[in-house]
């Protein structure tokens, strides 16, 4: 189920203070993660592949040396879910 203004307020809010941005047209997130080089960078992304197939949730991303860019978005509900919200935080916390 997409958020309601309620979660949104006090779950995407603050990710938006830590560098993820929100694109209204699409109702998705965005951040481009940077990282000292490629091994690390794929590091990262290999670390979230695990856990994006646990929640089933997978991110458009793509990876161009040392930075991925990723966008998050539930497109069974046309936008933002918790599951978007959860995989941006396990996201952040992956990248350290």
């Amino acid at each position: 189920m997409k958020l309601n203004e309620e979660e949104r307020a006090q779950d995407l809010n603050p990710l938006l203070q830590t560098g993820w941005t929100h694109d209204a047209d699409r109702d998705a997130i965005s951040k481009v993660y940077e990282f000292k080089n490629f091994i690390d960078a794929f590091g990262f992304m290999t670390r979230t592949a695990i856990w994006a197939e646990k929640y089933k949730h997978h991110p458009e991303w793509s990876n161009v040396w040392n930075k991925v860019d990723v966008t998050l978005t539930t497109h069974d509900h046309d936008g933002l879910t918790e599951l978007d919200i959860k995989m941006a935080r396990k996201m952040d916390a992956l990248a350290g």
